[in-house]
């Protein structure tokens, strides 16, 4: 991969503003407020502090990015020369392994990122909107390098890929994320089969008990379909975004904080080294379960957040939405 991902990023921004401008303007056309259904027309549509929110998010990201690649390009590129399985010879065959292999480790790190409550601290801001549009996809979070995003690309460098490939693809993964945060298109056909589709990535972003913590696919659909984890919007339950306790704030800090600072007051509330290490590493959801066995007074919030997010298969996977 012979290009800096950075300058197609640039060029990028353009397009990514163009479209928001279409798809606010589609929207106010074709989903009118005073449309019958309302509440789910109004999801849809852009509001300046939703929207202001997301850009102050995406810059907070940007700048505590450029900070994180400081410290992982350089780790990155003593795996690379220390440790590399692979050399590489420059063409096709390189660049899709390359492709793949981000794409299967960006499944595993947002799969991770709503079952390890210290990766979901981070994750939840992307969520905590009750509004889906393509705005939404800059709601990111400046605490990912805090919570050790960087490090999931580490294997890339052992597979033999140097740090400028390595970045180059997280980025190039991401920037194709933009496109699928959008109510506008509807279902694609076959290419539900095979890639990351706004009909998908919109039951990710759903906090209904039967679409929560589904379908975390970056690029390519097959992995959800192949590790269980994939299911189809349906028409007859639309969406319903957001997170099960809802943040109630446009403010981008409390949005960046708000799990931060629940994760700690548990942490310091728990006793014993087993059950603190379990409120920052456990599923999110794990010190309301605790408390509903008896071992600390539940409240009569997490007595309701228990009855809204039902199991989905297993009695791990559920509850990630949960701040």
């Amino acid at each position: 991969m012979q290009f800096d991902a950075q300058w197609l990023l640039l060029a990028l921004a353009p397009v990514f503003l163009a479209c928001i401008g279409w798809e606010a303007w589609h929207l106010s056309r074709t989903r009118p407020r005073t449309a019958p259904n309302a509440a789910a027309a109004d999801n849809a549509r852009y509001t300046w502090p939703d929207t202001l929110c997301n850009a102050a998010l995406a810059l907070m990201h940007q700048g505590a990015d450029k900070l994180a690649w400081l410290v992982a390009v350089p780790v990155y590129a003593y795996v690379y020369r220390h440790f590399r399985l692979v050399s590489w010879q420059p063409g096709f065959v390189a660049w899709f392994a390359l492709f793949v292999a981000q794409d299967l480790l960006y499944y595993a790190f947002h799969r991770a990122s709503h079952r390890v409550r210290w990766l979901w601290a981070a994750h939840v801001v992307h969520h905590s909107s009750e509004r889906l549009n393509l705005s939404t996809a800059f709601r990111q979070s400046l605490m990912y390098p805090v919570a050790g995003m960087w490090m999931f690309w580490i294997p890339l460098a052992l597979l033999g890929f140097t740090p400028e490939q390595v970045v180059a693809i997280v980025l190039v993964n991401l920037a194709f994320q933009f496109f699928v945060h959008t109510q506008a298109i509807g279902k694609l056909g076959w290419l539900e089969y095979v890639l990351n589709t706004p009909s998908m990535h919109r039951v990710h972003h759903a906090r209904n008990a039967r679409y929560i913590d589904r379908n975390f696919a970056g690029v390519l659909a097959i992995w959800d379909r192949m590790f269980g984890s994939y299911v189809e919007e349906d028409a007859r339950e639309a969406p319903d975004y957001g997170i099960v306790k809802p943040l109630a704030s446009c403010n981008p800090l409390k949005a960046t904080f708000h799990e931060w600072l629940a994760m700690a007051r548990d942490f310091a509330r728990m006793s014993g080294w087993r059950s603190r290490a379990a409120a920052l590493f456990a599923p999110p959801d794990w010190c309301e379960r605790h408390d509903a066995l008896g071992l600390a007074p539940v409240t009569a919030a997490a007595a309701h957040a228990r009855h809204v997010v039902p199991e989905n298969d297993t009695e791990a996977e559920f509850g990630s939405r949960n701040p």
